[in-house]
């Protein structure tokens, strides 16, 4: 470890043939951006990640009642990792939002499984320097998804007699027991597992958790600082990297008197009471000894350039090995899989009606508005028949005429439609108009152009989403990339697997294939499935790129 090494450029992640956006130009698409948002708090309305996952614009959908407007010419979305962006570029920010430009790249394999991340641990006393280390970390490695945790959200809630000892500076937070053990090692475990958790959000103001949390995601790197994070065995042990971070008392204790003084309202009496009586013994007893479950140590904090590098170069090597290429290795796994398909895949079935309107869609000549017109129909057919894949119970009413009817009636309300932006997004219509009152969430996932993988950019999901049966829906699939990591969002999501149909207009063999045997609970359903992929993971003989013929924007297309 102690030879110089180079960091490789690691490979990010990519989606089949969703549509793609330029970091530098949202000028088009960021006009109808409030529409998108819900403000009644019943969604998560976040970027996918809060270190580097993008809130990304969709662009606006035509429709088939607009009149054609001017085409603007496709254009295409690069992270972090594979640009030469500088540390203010990876972020655009605006009055209203922040927008990410580095996507979130697979974090499982092309079984569907997750693959297990690198969890670093930093632990040292307080004001040692332990968020500094993890913020070089994280610049220095310049991947395009890190998370980082910190100890400090996991504070017990205090009692009404701990809240009158802590506003006297009596109360010792540098203790174990001053510690939530079980919600941090089930959040930890939850990232680990690549969920999404609620993390609580401390305020050292009142002594207490604010009522809102934030929303965090699992990474391919996690880092968690605080000042006892070798304590807890159980958290020990799901960590790959210890860190201990050893900085001079006297340094920690001048950074501890200018925090609490200027950002903790504290006055310096109170500070120096409550490090001598508290904070100094409770390192001694607790922290200092956490120094023999540490792989590396760094004296001085951030400023050891030396140590970091080192450290980032390991962590460089453990990523490389954990790196795989999804897409290639999705296509591969078709030829492993020649048996019968899996009895989860619903082809609609094939009427000399189905087969026109594939004629009409699937010709390079036909005018966009046709183009559109057609494709709504084959998208209201294959939803209608996704509908009545859903469970139905027996139901007798009484007719006008006093008769009694037996019929049918669907066995669950919860239904809830997710698109796979852009292409997806053709498919919501035709879903609001056959179920009444259906929440619809979103999923955008771009292809890296230099990787070819899928990125994860935003999600819109409701909250209680596990509850519902989710329609998932995608235009088309290929390799079934994107569908794989819109499918493992909503796992993360804690939405059962047989609560998921995965739609689509028309599918290759592979990608079908790939899903059913990952997801074996999945019902996959679509209109048809074509027997291969090219070299670019088109579908062939396929249909073009469905995005770019529904909404214009095809390259060097003109009005």
């Amino acid at each position: 470890m102690a030879a110089k090494l180079e960091p490789e450029e690691l490979h990010s992640a990519a989606s089949s043939d969703n549509d793609l956006l330029d970091y530098k130009d949202y000028s088009e698409v960021c006009r109808d951006l409030e529409d998108l948002e819900e403000t009644s708090g019943d969604f998560y309305n976040t970027p996918a990640s809060p270190i580097t996952v993008p809130y990304c614009p969709r662009p606006r959908s035509t429709g088939s009642r607009r009149s054609p407007r001017g085409r603007r010419p496709r254009t295409t979305s690069l992270n972090q990792a594979t640009t030469t962006l500088t540390k203010t570029d990876v972020m655009i920010r605006t009055p209203q939002r922040t927008i990410y430009t580095a996507g979130r790249p697979p974090w499982y394999n092309s079984e569907g499984q997750k693959v297990e991340p690198f969890v670093i641990g930093i632990c040292g006393g307080s004001a040692s320097g332990k968020t500094t280390v993890a913020e070089k970390i994280i610049e220095y490695l310049g991947v395009p998804w890190v998370t980082l945790l910190s100890m400090d959200s996991f504070y017990k809630v205090l009692t009404e007699k701990q809240h009158e000892i802590a506003e006297i500076n009596e109360y010792n937070f540098d203790h174990p027991d001053a510690f939530d053990w079980d919600l941090l090692a089930t959040t930890l475990q939850r990232l680990k597992e690549g969920r999404k958790v609620e993390v609580p959000i401390y305020n050292f103001l009142t002594h207490s958790r604010e009522n809102r949390t934030k929303t965090m995601y699992g990474a391919n790197v996690i880092i968690f600082e605080g000042i006892l994070t070798f304590h807890n065995a159980k958290v020990r042990d799901m960590l790959n990297l210890k860190i201990f971070v050893d900085t001079d008392a006297d340094v920690r204790l001048a950074r501890r008197l200018k925090r609490d003084i200027t950002q903790r309202g504290r006055d310096l009496e109170g500070v120096l009471k409550q490090y001598t009586s508290m904070v100094q013994p409770s390192f001694n007893h607790y922290i200092a000894p956490l120094k023999t479950h540490a792989d590396i140590i760094v004296p001085r904090g951030g400023e050891n350039e030396v140590a970091i590098q080192l450290i980032v170069q390991h962590i460089h090597t453990q990523l490389q090995l954990r790196g795989f290429k999804l897409r290639e290795e999705l296509a591969q796994a078709h030829a492993m899989n020649s048996g019968p398909r899996p009895p989860t895949v619903k082809l609609l079935p094939t009427t000399p009606q189905i087969r026109g309107l594939h004629t009409f869609i699937r010709n390079k000549d036909t005018p966009r508005d046709e183009f559109i017109f057609y494709s709504n129909r084959l998208i209201r057919l294959v939803i209608e028949y996704t509908l009545s894949l859903m469970t139905f119970n027996d139901k007798v009413i009484e007719t006008p005429q006093t008769v009694l009817y037996h019929g049918k009636q669907m066995s669950t309300k919860n239904i809830c439609g997710v698109s796979i932006l852009r292409a997806g997004e053709t498919m919501e219509q035709a879903v609001c108009d056959v179920c009444k009152d259906i929440r619809i969430g979103k999923i955008l996932i771009q292809t890296n152009l230099q990787t070819g993988e899928p990125e994860l950019y935003y999600l819109r999901l409701p909250k209680d989403i596990k509850d519902y049966k989710v329609i998932l829906m995608d235009a088309t699939v290929a390799t079934g990339a994107a569908a794989m990591m819109a499918i493992r969002v909503l796992l993360d999501h804690d939405v059962a697997e047989s609560n998921i149909l995965l739609v689509s207009l028309l599918m290759a063999e592979s990608g079908v294939r790939s899903i059913a045997y990952a997801f074996p609970k999945i019902q996959i359903v679509t209109t048809a499935i074509d027997p291969e992929i090219n070299d670019k993971f088109y579908v062939l003989p396929g249909i073009g790129n469905f995005g770019d013929r529904y909404f214009g924007t095809e390259p060097g297309d003109r009005c």
